[in-house]
């Protein structure tokens, strides 16, 4: 095997919130115009903007967060390097002491070569089977059917950010699909993301499965897991919609459907509640998944006052997973 070759070099300016935009311009004039900018202000505005996406953001990514603010480039790795690394921090220097107004945090430059390897072949490997339940098994699409290993296979993109089955919240729902989906079912998956419950309740004996999510990135790449399982249009239906909002998304969903999946967050379960009977058949049933527990009783009242009855309760770590059922009336 020959030595490896250092492509490139990953240059990383630590800055702060208020300085780094005087930063970036100083880095744009120096002549860098290919600059990516994480300014821990603007995540934090855009967490609490999107509060209803999640119900809390976890200590490694608090963790993350704290003095986040800061600019990467990227070095053509020349002999030009150790001259243009000097340049950048002669620049900064000069600016901070232009700006002495400014707080411009650390601004300290590192510096890290960028090995050329394998990146897909090293990026897959982070994605073995995963075995859930008793029956499943979640198949990235490039390894082969064997490694699924007698399990009924999920074939998934795990590139894609919509779902991947690793979370405890679908795994729960996963779970649950294998327990409560009676062959022949219709199924609605709201929030449906990758596809990944909808191709699992076909591939369990449902149907057919319409999946809805208001993310239209999600339409497209829920399509293209379902036909990674040999799943055309005539069993799985995608669209993007807000069906909590009722009106048309709620009239292109449908009704009538023995089984509902919601594999979302507490607060977009509320707000589904008041149309979830509109969605399930009578003595129809409702996998809800992504509570965690600190708000598992505000969502068991809101299923109550929406006419279902909660049937059971699965735990995995601090999330929850509910099963309920709508009533014949």
């Amino acid at each position: 095997m020959g030595a490896i070759q250092v492509q490139y070099v990953e240059v990383v300016v630590k800055t702060s919130s208020a300085g780094i935009q005087l930063t970036a311009d100083a880095l744009t004039a120096l002549g860098y115009d290919s600059l990516v900018l994480d300014d821990q202000a603007e995540y934090r505005q855009f967490l609490a903007e999107n509060r209803a996406c999640w119900d809390y953001i976890d200590e490694e990514l608090e963790r993350h967060l704290n003095g986040l603010s800061q600019i990467t480039l990227y070095l053509e790795a020349d002999g030009s390097v150790s001259q243009r690394l000097q340049e950048i921090e002669d620049c900064l220097a000069r600016l901070k002491a232009r700006r002495p107004e400014v707080d411009f945090g650390p601004l300290t430059v590192s510096a890290t070569p960028l090995a050329e390897t394998d990146w897909a072949d090293n990026w897959q490997a982070n994605y073995p089977p995963q075995f859930v339940g008793e029956r499943l098994c979640i198949l990235p699409h490039w390894l082969p059917l064997e490694a699924a290993e007698g399990r009924i296979p999920v074939i998934l993109d795990p590139g894609l950010t919509f779902g991947t089955g690793s979370h405890p919240s679908t795994q729960m729902c996963l779970a649950a699909l294998e327990t409560y989906l009676t062959p022949g079912s219709r199924v609605a998956d709201l929030g449906s993301g990758s596809g990944i419950l909808s191709i699992a309740a076909l591939r369990l004996g449902a149907a057919s499965a319409v999946g809805v999510d208001i993310d239209p990135k999600a339409e497209d790449m829920a399509r293209e897991n379902a036909a990674y399982n040999g799943i055309g249009p005539g069993q799985f239906r995608a669209f993007t919609g807000n069906v909590a909002a009722g009106g048309a998304d709620l009239a292109a969903l449908g009704s009538g459907f023995d089984l509902v999946l919601v594999n979302i967050v507490a607060d977009v379960i509320l707000a589904l509640c008041p149309v979830l009977k509109r969605i399930v058949a009578p003595g129809g049933l409702v996998i809800c998944s992504g509570i965690l527990y600190t708000r598992l009783d505000e969502v068991r009242r809101g299923l109550a006052s929406g006419g279902l009855t909660v049937l059971e309760t699965r735990a995995q770590g601090e999330w929850r997973c509910l099963v309920a059922r709508r009533e014949v009336e």
